[in-house]
């Protein structure tokens, strides 16, 4: 996976998406994006990057990341992640649900998301390693 995605966002050939920079000093921004009939909007630098899908909050990490092959989907979300250091994750999906987390291919456990439906995991991260992250409903 780029580290750097030029141009903040980017459609890949198997319909997910790539976005975010995590060695942006100060804060980018790339709105109205269009993916598959959606609209996306980044903002992103090395303290957080945020994406959001028709207006509606959708992924968000602190520090700032750059995430390849973000694809969710009714029964979760997949991604590959990588920044400077480690992060927590705070992804959009069904609310009052369990799921299942896995971090680089292990299961690190069910954890159920909240009446907004936000679930928020941490992830361990070595600068120029990136990381698979699969969330699955239970």
């Amino acid at each position: 996976m780029e580290e750097v995605i030029k141009g903040l966002l980017k459609a890949e050939a198997d319909g997910s998406i790539s976005f975010g920079n995590y060695t942006l000093d100060k804060k980018e921004k790339l709105k109205d994006f269009e993916h598959h009939g959606d609209l996306y909007k980044v903002k992103t630098h090395s303290e957080v990057t945020k994406l959001e899908k028709n207006g509606m909050f959708c992924y968000e990490s602190v520090p700032g990341t750059t995430v390849g092959y973000f694809n969710a989907t009714i029964q979760g979300v997949e991604f590959i992640v990588s920044g400077a250091e480690d992060v927590h994750i705070t992804v959009q999906l069904e609310e009052n649900t369990s799921y299942e987390v896995f971090v680089n291919e292990v299961s690190v456990g069910e954890m159920k998301t909240n009446i907004s439906g936000k679930l928020i995991c941490s992830v361990e991260l070595n600068e120029g390693t990136a990381v698979p992250v699969k969330i699955v409903k239970i």
